[in-house]
């Protein structure tokens, strides 16, 4: 895991928030949040969160230089591989510097077959400020990437990354265990239901 660049300047005499390296109480409703998809010159597609709502989805945020969110981008294309034709959905949202120059070569390289774009920072002061608006972070808290964020189909967070990282959301075999039990989520539902029809 690599930490993010520094959120803030600290000033003399600062003092730590009681909120800091903690995580907001999930399940939450996932905030809308744009993505960005871009050639590297201009953008080429914008896209809602919601607009995936009945996926399950993966949301990752990255740095694009990152050797860890570049590893774990392509556990996301082999896990999009097995259960994309089930329902789930990973997407890539690059945050670091540069990241709208940087993504077309971040893809290319890796071969990625997902959305992947960067953060629209329009409205904020940094492209950072979006990200931790998000993941109900503290301007305390010096976040490690990536970042996760597991989305059920109600576009409802049901696991997300703490500031300092989470091992059990980059386990590809645990993570392919919440994301299959997530798909499952309302099948044995609908099933009976449509055995009541008949």
């Amino acid at each position: 895991m690599r930490i993010a660049a520094p959120l803030v300047i600290f000033s003399l005499g600062f003092s730590f928030c009681a909120n800091a390296w903690t995580v907001p109480t999930l399940p939450r409703k996932a905030p809308e949040f744009t993505i960005v998809e871009t050639d590297g010159m201009k953008d080429t597609k914008t896209t809602l969160l919601s607009s995936y709502r009945g996926k399950v989805v993966v949301l990752a945020f990255v740095h694009t230089t990152c050797p860890h969110c570049q590893a774990f981008s392509q556990e996301l294309m082999k896990l999009h591989a097995e259960l994309g034709p089930k329902g789930f959905q990973p997407i890539d949202v690059a945050w670091n510097d540069h990241a709208k120059l940087l993504v077309p070569g971040f893809v290319s390289s890796l071969r990625l077959d997902f959305p992947v774009g960067y953060v629209d920072g329009v409205g904020y002061m940094s492209e950072y400020e979006p990200v931790m608006h998000f993941m109900g972070f503290s301007i305390m808290d010096r976040p490690v990437v990536p970042l996760l964020v597991v989305i059920d189909k109600k576009g409802i967070i049901r696991a997300q990354s703490p500031p300092e990282g989470d091992p059990n959301l980059q386990d590809e075999a645990k993570l392919r265990e919440l994301i299959v039990s997530l798909l499952n989520e309302g099948t044995a539902t609908a099933v009976k239901t449509s055995a009541k029809k008949k």
